[in-house]
């Protein structure tokens, strides 16, 4: 019997439309990386925690991201 890894990828758009980054779900937890970056923010154990801490990483008075899955 082989274990399979399911993954789930949301793209994080700011208000310009441009990719301020990701939240890979992975193993049940969710993984942030920001646009450009070279590696990730952390794991998170939650979908909103993942947003939050994506957010909090925008430049000051950002808008909240758009979120979108692929």
């Amino acid at each position: 019997m082989t274990a399979t890894t399911s993954s789930t990828l949301w793209l994080a758009y700011g208000s310009e439309g441009q990719v301020v980054g990701s939240i890979r779900r992975s193993d049940g937890e969710y993984i942030v990386t920001m646009a450009g970056a070279s590696s990730t923010l952390g794991s998170y154990p939650s979908m909103d925690i993942a947003k939050n801490a994506l957010h909090g990483h925008m430049s000051p008075g950002a808008d909240w991201p758009q979120f979108r899955e692929h």
